[in-house]
């Protein structure tokens, strides 16, 4: 056996955490993307937290009108990742992500300008309401940008002994960001939500400062030189001659688009199912525990419940990337779409807080498991430049699954789950697990015709 094997043997206790010391150890610009991801995160996840009180108590719509306007947000990011994700690919990814952030800051001062200058909540396609979708157009454009700029930058500066952790640890951030509302609540009850929605907005233009400072041309320069050099890659050779540009043709770019590539098609589509838990996070599980638990302390308590996969998923990525960063990408996405969609099945055994806590502890550990290594490989498998398309175009699938998911699961909730009445919650979860186990299967019966494509290692 070799001495690096037998040393690694001896050391088990290395491969856990030399993962984090290669993070740490990261350029400098790898840590301007960090800082400014785990603030969007926060942004986002508080903001999209109150848009439904928003859209009642500004704009004067119902509560299904301000779930639409939810909605419309959330699939309206996917979407728009999907046509403006290259732009950190034409551009450079300090470009794309400083143009996200003045986006992003512009769509939030809009959206709580409406109330403050006292715009009255007329409902329907009044000016409150008007000027509100375009604050959310603003930051519909500027998340379209954003995210797959971010992990263009995270591939860009890695080298293939930190790209999977760097991966891992962005999406961990994300996700401590979504946590951070949690504490909002007495900056929300002495401002108020378009209050809060400003303080939001300030720490949107924090981020794009920190970014605008951190992220400068020549620290992004060096990051990108010395991630190429480690990697034992040459400099791309500069073209000698411009190219005349050729006109638009709608036929050469479905060609050349990322979608045309079927595998990386089927790939993206077949995570669908295991996505739907994802979407059922807000838009079922809330009214679950609320009815399913009424008069315990975890009905009376649903949020504990509601917010505790964000604050998992930050302690787990890191961990379990450390742990899984030489296994087999296609592998890890195997078991972890497997051990994320079976525990559904606790949930089908009836109401009980153990089965629930047993289903969000054992699902983010399997989201832990993929997730992360899905956005890295969807970042890998792009040709050189093109980073930021296949990034965007991977969440295509995601918008579809919000919109496919949210045309069910009100009928679901209704029918095995109401707020009045005997609730039939077992069949409802056991249908729900049979829908995310099939991203299980199809992954497994595309293996070996999708398996040997993939990078072998993530390390």
């Amino acid at each position: 056996m070799g001495a690096p094997a037998e040393a690694a043997r001896k050391n088990p206790l290395r491969e856990i955490v030399q993962p984090f010391v290669d993070v740490v150890r990261a350029p400098r610009a790898l840590w301007g993307v960090n800082l400014g991801y785990v603030l969007e995160g926060m942004v986002y996840f508080g903001v999209v937290g109150y848009l439904a009180m928003y859209f009642n108590q500004y704009v004067g719509l119902s509560d299904r009108g301000a779930g639409v306007m939810v909605g419309t947000l959330t699939w309206g990011i996917t979407l728009s990742m999907f046509f403006f994700g290259g732009i950190a690919d034409r551009r450079g990814v300090r470009f794309a992500l400083l143009a996200a952030f003045v986006l992003l800051l512009a769509g939030r001062v809009v959206l709580a300008a409406g109330p403050t200058a006292g715009l009255p909540p007329g409902g329907l396609f009044s000016a409150s309401h008007l000027v509100a979708m375009a604050g959310i157009l603003l930051v519909v454009l500027g998340y379209g940008m954003y995210q797959p700029a971010a992990y263009a930058a995270v591939r860009q500066f890695t080298t293939p002994a930190t790209a999977g952790m760097g991966f891992a640890m962005l999406y961990a951030l994300m996700n401590l960001g979504g946590w951070l509302p949690s504490f909002f609540a007495p900056i929300r009850r002495a401002v108020g939500i378009a209050g809060a929605i400003w303080v939001y907005a300030a720490i949107t233009a924090v981020a794009l400062v920190a970014t605008l400072l951190i992220l400068s041309k020549r620290t992004v320069g060096e990051a990108i030189a010395r991630a190429r050099a480690e990697s034992g890659k040459a400099e791309p050779e500069k073209p000698k001659e411009a190219k005349p540009k050729e006109p638009f043709s709608i036929l050469r770019w479905l060609r050349n688009h990322p979608m045309a590539d079927p595998k990386f098609s089927f790939f993206i589509f077949a995570l669908m199912p295991v996505q739907t838990l994802f979407a059922h996070n807000w838009l079922t599980l809330p009214m679950y525990v609320e009815r399913a638990y009424r008069g315990t302390w975890t009905g009376d308590h649903f949020e504990v419940a509601v917010n505790f996969n964000p604050l998992l998923v930050f302690v787990l990525v890191p961990i379990v990337a450390a742990l899984t960063q030489k296994r087999k990408v296609y592998n890890m996405m195997i078991v972890g779409t497997a051990v994320m969609g079976a525990p559904t099945f606790l949930l089908a055994i009836g109401p009980s807080p153990w089965t629930l806590f047993g289903y969000l502890i054992l699902m983010t550990v399997g989201e832990a498991m993929w997730q992360p290594r899905f956005l890295q490989y969807a970042a890998e498998i792009a040709p050189e430049g093109r980073t930021g398309a296949y990034m965007g175009v991977a969440q295509f699938p995601w918008f579809l699954t919000k919109v496919v998911t949210s045309l069910y699961s009100g009928w679901f909730l209704e029918n095995f789950c109401p707020a009045e009445g005997a609730t039939r919650t077992e069949s409802m979860w056991l249908i729900y697990g049979c829908i995310a186990m099939g991203s299980t299967v199809l992954l497994v019966l595309a293996r070996d015709w999708l398996g040997r494509d993939f990078k072998t290692r993530a390390d």
